[in-house]
């Protein structure tokens, strides 16, 4: 297996990331290799820019002392340099350690405490503040590294060195020592570990994942050749980089195709960003998909009604007949002209709208899509697919191959890639993009991979007829109702949030008689409905608890049994009885994990009153939850909340058994 991917990536030569970035800066000097926006403007930096930038940060690196093995803290927003300094850190035999740039300097301290960090380069004055708050409770942190000066002036503390003074220092090493660093380069293998990235956390302690190059070369070699990329891609990476979805489409793909990255200016920029930039391969996670279609919703429902009444014909025109257009499956001529005019009306200017308008490959994960969210995109032209991974696995399990897509599938094992079903149905996957151990955790190392390699996902699912994996939930949360039907929480909550007004959900049934829901409404898209029926409201907490709103959310509830009830493995989990939260669940208040996952078990027991209440019948509870606010305030939030029940369906179709 290793073979096949070791000669495709270029041979045994390019086994390692700094060695296929020095390739690129010889085989295509002058190309792009990323782009940053930065005051307004694009700034653009060539293979050889980069390769002679991440020579300097290594070489600075090494002038602080920096040496193999050691670990590199990176912290902060997509930026050139921060992807640099992963390269740099590659380049001396160091392992770069991700972390989430929206973490509260405690989540931090544990992973650099953990991680034994010595060196950390960060983007910006708000990082480094986090750095100085908890350099007690990391005692081997010696050197922080800055990339961004402003608002630094006044800091004196000699922990502290400016990016800018780093390279200086580098690049005289450099000169002096012209040798040194392809020496260290020449000496890094394959099998080296070339990233660390920390497990989410749903249940416990986050855990520090080793990856090797050849790891991550193999799953960017093997998308590379499924999807057809070349080096004229774009990509636009607004991602975080500690999260392993990012770490494989913008940076290892990008180092093994030599195509170009682009930064977006900040977070609230991405949108005017995406569409300057078209990308023509796209990556986001399925609530990025929701949010876009929600913003376009919202605008239509704002438009007039000549506008709305073209756009409705034309999405049913594409509703029918759009997603076998892009299939190339055979379509009747007066559908094909009639999708032709949509494209010149709507399809065309509202994929311009979204930036989508030369996207060949789009890819969601991370979370099960809506099927209607996924047959919305497709319909209008976008050629957008479903993949499946783990951060043990590089993101790189099962691909969508072109042609054959199943909107609730994740596809077929990726290149490489071997899939087999364990007796309990758990997923257990065995290739070379597996992780080489947790950092420190040879007892955890040891129980994820069984005595014939496989690494035992945790996910629960099967292959249909044509061989497409189907993932149910995570194996540990698939339990059952107290009269033996299926219960998988993770299953209802996507279905119920793919509808606009429901942002959040968590679902409560095993070992129970009937499921309940706990919902989260999007304060974006219910205010706008509000506001369009004349409601008045006074925040968040107020509008969740108005009737009209749970009528709203009641339907909703409503369309996911109907859906559930023709289900044979489904139909015993209709949801019986909901409320509506009082405060958005919070990464901050530990109720959601930094790559926004629901911590079930942490939720169930916050509010466990709640989990009663739904329960035993009652129809009204009290609460009060305290809040932490982005500036370290804590507060208190206290209300009663309506508890009310739904209509369920008998089950449809149980003859056809699954």
């Amino acid at each position: 297996m290793s073979d096949s991917h070791g000669q495709s990536a270029g041979g045994g030569a390019l086994e390692t990331f700094p060695r296929l970035l020095m390739q690129h800066a010889k085989l295509r000097p002058n190309r792009p290799a990323m782009r940053e926006k930065a005051y307004g403007i694009w700034q653009t930096y060539t293979w050889a820019q980069v390769a002679e930038n991440v020579r300097a940060i290594a070489c600075g690196l090494a002038e602080l002392g920096f040496r193999r093995g050691d670990r590199l803290a990176i912290i902060g927003d997509n930026r050139p340099r921060l992807y640099w300094s992963v390269a740099a850190c590659q380049c001396l035999g160091g392992i770069p350690v991700m972390l989430y740039q929206d973490a509260v300097a405690e989540e931090m301290a544990y992973v650099l405490q953990d991680a034994e960090i010595k060196f950390a380069v960060v983007e910006d004055q708000e990082q480094v503040d986090k750095m100085i708050e908890i350099r007690d409770q990391v005692p081997l942190l010696e050197h922080v590294v800055y990339d961004d000066p402003r608002g630094m002036r006044h800091y004196t503390d000699t922990l502290l060195m400016g990016l800018d003074e780093l390279q200086a220092m580098g690049r005289i090493h450099d000169q002096n020592q012209g040798d040194f660093l392809n020496a260290e380069i020449d000496k890094g293998a394959s099998d080296d570990i070339s990233i660390m990235l920390y497990t989410s956390g749903t249940t416990g302690k986050p855990k520090g994942v080793c990856q090797t190059h050849g790891a991550f070369i193999a799953a960017a070699t093997g998308g590379m050749q499924f999807d057809k990329l070349t080096d004229q891609e774009d990509i636009l990476s607004y991602l975080p980089m500690a999260w392993v979805g990012d770490h494989l489409f913008s940076f290892a793909q990008a180092m093994v195709a030599g195509f170009t990255i682009n930064c977006p200016e900040s977070g609230e920029t991405v949108m005017t960003d995406l569409r300057e930039i078209g990308p023509t391969y796209y990556f986001a996670p399925p609530r990025v998909f929701e949010n876009l279609l929600t913003t376009v919703m919202i605008r239509m429902e704002d438009a007039g009604w000549f506008k709305r009444k073209i756009f409705a014909h034309f999405m049913e025109v594409a509703r029918r007949c759009g997603a076998e257009i892009l299939d190339g499956k055979s379509v009747s001529g007066s559908d094909r002209l009639q999708y032709w005019l949509g494209g010149l009306l709507v399809y065309g200017p509202l994929k311009n709208v979204l930036g989508m308008s030369r996207i060949r490959v789009a890819y969601t994960a991370g979370a099960a899509i809506g099927p209607d969210l996924f047959r919305f995109y497709r319909s209008i032209g976008i050629n957008l697919k479903q993949l499946y991974g783990q951060t043990e696995t590089c993101a790189y399990v099962c691909l969508q191959p072109d042609g054959e897509i199943k909107l609730d599938s994740v596809g077929k094992p990726a290149p490489f890639v071997e899939v087999k079903l364990a007796d309990n149905g758990e997923i257990l996957v065995k290739g070379p993009m597996l992780l080489k151990a947790y950092y420190k955790r040879p007892d955890a190392t040891a129980e994820s991979i069984n005595a014939d390699g496989y690494f035992m996902t945790g996910d629960a699912g099967f292959f249909d007829e044509d061989g497409h994996l189907k993932i149910i939930d995570r194996a540990k949360d698939v339990g059952k109702l107290n009269n033996g039907s299926m219960f998988a929480p993770n299953y209802i909550e996507n279905k119920l949030k793919f509808f606009q007004h429901v942002k959040e959900a968590v679902v409560f049934g095993s070992k129970r008689d009937f499921v309940t829901a706990f919902i989260n409404i999007d304060l974006e898209a219910v205010g706008n409905w509000a506001e369009r029926k004349g409601m008045s409201y006074s925040g968040y907490t107020d509008l969740a608890q108005q009737a009209a709103v749970y009528d709203l959310i009641r339907e909703c509830i409503e369309k996911v049994n109907a859906d559930l009830a023709s289900d044979p493995m489904m139909s015993g989990s209709q949801i019986h009885r909901f409320l509506i939260l009082h405060k958005e669940l919070d990464a901050d208040d530990g109720e959601l994990t930094r790559t926004r996952k629901v911590r079930r078990n942490f939720i169930s027991d916050k509010y466990s009153v709640l989990v009663e209440a739904l329960f035993a019948g009652k129809k009204t509870e009290h609460i009060e939850t305290e809040v932490k606010y982005e500036d370290g305030r804590v507060g208190r939030v206290s209300a009663d909340l309506r508890i009310e029940d739904t209509k369920t369906f008998a089950p449809q179709g149980a003859v056809k058994a699954a």
